[in-house]
């Protein structure tokens, strides 16, 4: 277990909203919706993350581009022999 405050955090939430007998939430919150509903999809992937698990079945964003590097102007001194 990496973050057990998360994992904690993320299984409360899974568990108010467990499917009723029909298939449907039974959280106020989600007023009835077919489940999974979406707050369960994202405990459940919180508690993968939680664990450590590398494959959450989502890709990993790309890495951002790197700057380039700032080019310093050529001084107009240079070149020149100091006197």
């Amino acid at each position: 277990m990496t973050d057990t405050l998360l994992w904690r955090l993320a299984y409360d939430v899974a568990e108010a909203h467990q499917p009723d007998a029909t298939g449907r939430c039974q959280n106020l919150l989600c007023g009835g919706r077919q489940a999974p509903c979406d707050p369960l999809r994202n405990a459940e992937r919180a508690m993968r993350l939680a664990r450590g698990d590398a494959a959450t079945g989502a890709q990993a964003p790309a890495p951002r581009p790197r700057p380039a590097a700032p080019v310093r102007p050529e001084h107009p001194c240079s070149g020149r022999e100091a006197a």
